[in-house]
């Protein structure tokens, strides 16, 4: 566990729509909390050693609280299970100070939210973000039904800035391509939701570039298939070892059994806990939190799912 966790009390939770808990968080000695911007999230610490990571989804120039949006699965692991059935106001709960690995272009000239279901969350901090600082902003918000869509009341002020597309009052899904043809060549686009709304989204957007099109994934995209995986070797700067990392094993595993402590948390490539620098060699990115420019800079890399392209790899441990 970080050193630096916060130890957080619940002071309200809110069921926001159907199947979807708010949480606020707020230091128990009511102090002010590490300042985040738009998209971060934070990590939970709860019981049975599960660690969830859930996005931020309150003004990011409020520093007295978070407020975390949780949806819950319906094939939780015990994350979501455990926040919609057994937190009560008044717990304390470990949590990681924010991450931001879906950062707000806050220069950008135009900015596009697609938000798919507890997708939103995210995405309502930006909307706060872009009304406090006068910046232009569209939604289309995906639902299945109007009950699952969170802040439904709130972003129905915004008039015809929000697009709601209620799967059972359409009849059918929304048309993401017909969509995206309609932005201006310089808008910033940024999606969070169901892994088929991203690539959909992925697909229509393929034409804007790389800089301008930004994905929250929930759950890990699939790597493209490099043929079978193989064993290579790291060597670790620090220290000066070498371990062999086998074909069936992760980086990360092999760390573990050699008793060396690397801050991890979802072991599937979506948080970045275990992001780490690399010196020498290409790695083999399997992430979903990387964008297109910084895999091909191979100067850092998540070793709980990546692997390396050339036959040694030197990382900064």
């Amino acid at each position: 566990m970080p050193d630096e966790v916060l130890n957080l009390q619940i002071t309200d939770l809110t069921a926001e729509a159907k199947g979807v808990m708010v949480i606020e968080l707020r230091s128990t000695t009511g102090q002010a909390l590490p300042p985040f911007k738009p998209g971060a999230h934070v990590e939970l610490h709860l019981p049975g050693n599960i660690v969830r990571q859930y996005s931020l989804c309150n003004d990011a120039r409020e520093t007295h609280r978070y407020c975390l949006g949780v949806g819950l699965s319906p094939s939780s692991r015990g994350g979501s299970r455990h926040v919609h059935r057994s937190l009560k106001v008044g717990d304390t709960l470990k949590v990681s100070p924010p991450r931001n690995h879906f950062p707000l272009q806050e220069d950008a000239p135009q900015l596009v939210f697609f938000a798919g279901g507890i997708g939103i969350t995210p995405v309502w901090s930006m909307i706060q973000w872009c009304e406090a600082n006068g910046r232009p902003w569209h939604l289309f918000y995906l639902v299945r039904n109007r009950q699952r869509a969170a802040f439904l009341e709130t972003l129905g002020g915004f008039g015809d800035r929000v697009t709601l597309h209620a799967d059972d009052e359409a009849g059918g899904l929304f048309d993401i391509a017909a969509a995206i043809a309609r932005q201006p060549a310089n808008v910033h686009i940024y999606t969070c939701g169901p892994t088929p709304l991203m690539l959909a989204v992925e697909a229509a957007a393929s034409g804007f570039p790389d800089g301008q099109v930004h994905f929250e994934w929930f759950t890990p995209r699939q790597p493209t298939a490099s043929g079978a995986d193989k064993a290579f070797t790291v060597q670790l700067a620090r220290s000066g070892r070498s371990l062999e990392v086998p074909a069936d094993k992760s980086i990360l595993e092999v760390l573990e059994a050699n008793g060396l402590r690397v801050e991890s948390s979802c072991r599937e490539g979506t948080c970045a806990s275990c992001e780490i620098c690399v010196l020498e060699g290409i790695p083999e990115h399997r992430d979903s939190v990387l964008t297109a420019a910084e895999r091909n800079n191979n100067d850092v890399m998540m070793i709980c799912v990546s692997r390396s392209r050339s036959e040694n790899l030197v990382l900064d441990l």
